[in-house]
């Protein structure tokens, strides 16, 4: 049977190129596209189309952050497809970010530049704002709306005869120290984009804690650090310009430097490959690139505290 797979952001960056790397894979994928901006989604179909001219390609027009979006989109989903194979919740922002200069420039000439560079630890804070749906922004798009997404598909992923894979877009900037579950919003933190990410991270183990068994698996990735519009906007362009150099150098000696949107989507792919009851829950895949160009997956083990957080955020968001 021909998988279909659901692509959350589909329009650009990671989401795009992983687009096109999964028609690569399977010509007889069933994809669509799940994006904000329906122009631009007619866009990236065209592309797609026209190096595969025999490809099944539709579009639904969703946007994370509007609940009525999600649920609108969710029935449109279940109208068209009797099954949904593997689900890739990618689509995410990154608003209103400032970036400490003077821990970028002194961070510069440490022994901690890589990490640094890596992980943007200390380095960027975002200024949140509230949704049509009284949500945080952040939180609301790149974790809740894709949560409330997949419940609303449950009847099109739960089969224990054929199992289906969420794959979730985490960070190398979701980091434990942000995410506080008395504030799993961050409505009163600096660092929106860090937490929704540790959200997804802990909400993945959740899921599989309860869904396992109704043969639905999740699974979170890391594409490493990606040059995309998201990243392209946190800094002022001629700092790219000054930094592109410093870090095409430092890609030799780190694995996470992935910095093209096709590399980033490395992870991605290689679950694409997988059986979804093969895989570790606990495990985030990370897309890495060798100096010399070669892309490979390595796993890591999930930041959870011991299971207890997930267990926590189960009870609050998994129950019905």
């Amino acid at each position: 049977m021909q998988p279909v797979v659901l692509v959350t952001g589909a329009s650009s960056g990671i989401g795009s190129a992983l687009c096109k790397r999964l028609l690569r894979e399977d010509a007889g994928v069933r994809l669509c596209l799940a994006c904000r901006s329906m122009q631009k989604a007619s866009a990236t179909k065209a592309v797609l189309l026209a190096a595969h001219p025999t490809a099944q390609v539709t579009l639904v027009r969703l946007d994370v952050s509007s609940l009525e979006s999600v649920l609108r989109a969710a029935s449109e989903i279940q109208r068209r497809f009797q099954r949904l194979d593997y689900l890739f919740l990618n689509a995410g922002i990154m608003p209103n970010t400032h970036v400490n200069f003077k821990a970028l420039i002194s961070g510069l000439f440490s022994g901690k530049a890589v990490h640094m560079l890596s992980t943007a630890e200390g380095l960027i804070t975002q200024e949140d704002c509230i949704t049509a749906d009284g949500l945080q922004a952040v939180f609301e798009t790149n974790f809740f709306g894709h949560f409330i997404l997949i419940r609303q598909l449950e009847p099109l992923l739960c089969c224990l005869e054929k199992p289906s894979l969420l794959i979730w877009t985490s960070s190398s900037n979701a980091r434990k120290s942000a995410f506080s579950l008395t504030d799993y919003q961050h409505s009163k933190g600096k660092e929106s984009y860090s937490s929704s990410k540790y959200a997804t991270d802990l909400a993945s183990v959740a899921l599989n804690k309860h869904f396992n068994k109704q043969g639905l698996y999740s699974s979170v990735v890391c594409p490493g650090l990606v040059m995309t519009n998201l990243t392209y906007g946190i800094l002022p362009s001629f700092f790219w310009k000054l930094l592109m150099p410093i870090m095409w150098i430092i890609r030799f000696f780190t694995k996470t430097y992935t910095l093209t949107p096709y590399n980033g989507a490395e992870a991605q792919v290689w679950l694409f490959r997988q059986k979804p009851e093969s895989l570790n829950a606990l495990m985030k895949y990370h897309s890495c690139i060798s100096p010399m160009g070669k892309n490979y997956v390595e796993s890591r083990k999930v930041n959870t505290a011991k299971t207890l957080k997930s267990n926590l955020l189960l009870m609050v968001f998994c129950t019905k």
